[in-house]
């Protein structure tokens, strides 16, 4: 896309859109939230998990049921 055009759909894009746009792309894991009320995005809520990749020492503890 030309630098004319990117700016051209930036400046019809709303806001909010450009917003959930970064939000998403910062995530690796989550979910992204938008909130509408009257037919009005009010609110944009962003929930991110960090995935904990389990230890041996775990693993073997739960073949043994402790």
């Amino acid at each position: 896309m030309s630098a004319a055009a990117q700016a051209s759909a930036t400046a019809t894009t709303p806001s909010w859109l450009d917003l959930v746009r970064r939000k998403v792309e910062g995530l690796s894991y989550g979910q992204v939230y938008i909130v509408v009320h009257d037919h009005q995005v009010t609110q944009i809520e962003c929930l991110e998990k960090t995935r904990i990749a389990p230890t041996r020492t775990s693993a073997v503890r739960d073949e043994r049921g402790e």
